[in-house]
């Protein structure tokens, strides 16, 4: 009797220590997945800043010259 209680309490152990396994695999699975996503989207994100820096840098430089488009016509020429 001692050995079969012996024997199940070591199967529940094994049993428990594998699901805490797999619970830490899948775990860590989902950080790296998270990480990836923050990744990809902080590219995005400075992508998306950039092509905006890039708009304004033009729009910028249009004022400055004087070569702002407004309705196909030069900005001086509608004054």
């Amino acid at each position: 009797m001692k050995n079969l209680i012996l024997f199940l309490a070591a199967i529940l152990a094994l049993s428990l220590n594998a699901c805490r396994e797999t619970t830490q695999e899948k775990t860590e699975e989902a950080v790296e997945a998270i990480g990836e996503d923050i990744e990809d989207n902080a590219e995005k994100a400075g992508e998306k800043i950039e092509e905006g820096a890039e708009k304004v840098k033009k729009e910028i430089d249009e004022e400055i010259h004087e070569t702002d488009d407004l309705n196909n016509e030069e900005a001086n020429n509608q004054a």
